[in-house]
């Protein structure tokens, strides 16, 4: 129903590239982190513009085929190099295409796409998932914003050539008050602070980023002023929906990997998937994930067709990032000791697994803005 042929050759190719390229190194990124050449290589086989059109340099394919790298980039394991990527292709760069002028798109997107400059979307310490209480504030002087404010938890922020920020005005005039701005890496006033150990996701680089009379061009404004707000929140809905999809795709990835342990593993003379209570922990974590996988589908064909279903993406955002969760830890107590040991995926995949509550609006965010498409 969602996948063509193309879409499965689009798919092979994928797999290929991690089975040859990125899977032999996993272990040694785990410890230092993915090196910057990777996105060069991933812009040189067309994987970071695949649904943007040629004249950027992109495959002109549909929001499938973002789904497609998303899912084989979660099933190679791969979840600090697959969240990096998504920080790029779906999060830094949708708005620059959607609302940017020509020159914006020809200056940022295109090379964001040949794998050139690395790009970056970014929150805050004190707003978090609450992004209508953004600090940072840009005030207009002239034909330059002077920015000034702090962003943490930034995914690619140490490594990124240019950075899409939200921005407030001085005064601050609500929703109207907000822009988004492009801030380059060089810019006087712009300056990686320090770089953050975490809980999972060990890959990809986190950073603290600073920005002090930052004096950034208002020809670098993406959309009309006042207009960030409302950009944002659109944004938000592919960064939500894109997150699901990788999600699931994990959690798939995990009970296949479970399962099969189950089957050949041996206790009390038999394999641990003979024992009923085995069996319906199986059965229990790949229910859910055929029907969490169905409604990611079902909202990503809407989405692609242009429409805003935003309390469909919220659930599927919920759901997806909670059963990616909770299939890695009854993966974990089937595998017993194994699994809590470093040397099974499982364990990475439960710590890199937790991020997704947290990040593109946590898991109480998501029915906050479920109950208010509710009426409550």
């Amino acid at each position: 129903m969602y996948f063509s042929d193309a879409h499965e050759e689009l798919r092979l190719h994928i797999s290929k590239f991690l089975d040859k390229e990125v899977r032999p190194h996993l272990e040694e990124w785990e410890e230092k982190t993915f090196p910057d050449s990777i996105f060069k290589r991933l812009g040189e086989l067309g994987f970071l513009g695949l649904r943007y059109p040629a004249e950027y340099g992109g495959q002109g394919g549909d929001y499938f085929s973002a789904i497609v790298l998303s899912e084989e980039m979660a099933r190679a394991g791969c979840g600090g190099l697959g969240m990096a990527v998504a920080v790029q292709t779906e999060m830094a760069t949708p708005p620059v295409f959607k609302f940017g002028t020509e020159e914006q798109k020809r200056k940022w997107l295109a090379p964001a796409i040949r794998g050139e400059q690395i790009a970056i979307a970014i929150t805050e310490p004190d707003a978090g998932s609450d992004v209508a209480g953004i600090k940072t504030v840009a005030r207009r002087e002239g034909d330059h914003y002077v920015v000034n404010g702090r962003k943490i938890f930034i995914t690619n922020g140490a490594r990124c050539h240019w950075a899409l920020v939200v921005t407030k005005a001085e005064h601050e005039r609500g929703h109207k008050g907000f822009n988004l701005l492009v801030i380059e890496k060089g810019t006087p006033g712009f300056e990686v602070t320090r770089t953050l150990e975490k809980l999972g996701m060990h890959s990809s680089d986190t950073a603290e980023l600073l920005f002090e009379n930052c004096r950034v061009p208002v020809a670098n404004l993406i959309g009309e002023e006042g207009e960030g707000f409302k950009n944002l929140m659109w944004e938000l809905q592919g960064e939500r929906m894109i997150t699901a999809a990788g999600a699931i795709a994990g959690a798939a990835r995990v009970f296949e990997y479970t399962m099969e342990y189950a089957r050949n593993r041996q206790a009390f003379g038999q394999s641990v998937s003979s024992f009923q209570v085995i069996k319906h922990k199986l059965v229990d974590m790949g229910t859910k994930i055929a029907a969490v996988q169905s409604f990611v589908y079902q909202t990503a064909k809407q989405w692609d067709q242009g429409e805003y279903p935003v309390r469909e993406i919220s659930q599927a955002k919920l759901l997806a990032t909670q059963v990616a969760c909770d299939v890695a830890d009854e993966a974990i107590q089937i595998l017993g000791g194994h699994g809590y040991m470093r040397e099974f995926p499982v364990e990475r995949a439960w710590r890199d697994a937790r991020l997704a509550r947290i990040g593109a609006g946590t898991d109480e965010i998501m029915k906050e803005i479920i109950a208010k498409t509710y009426g409550l």
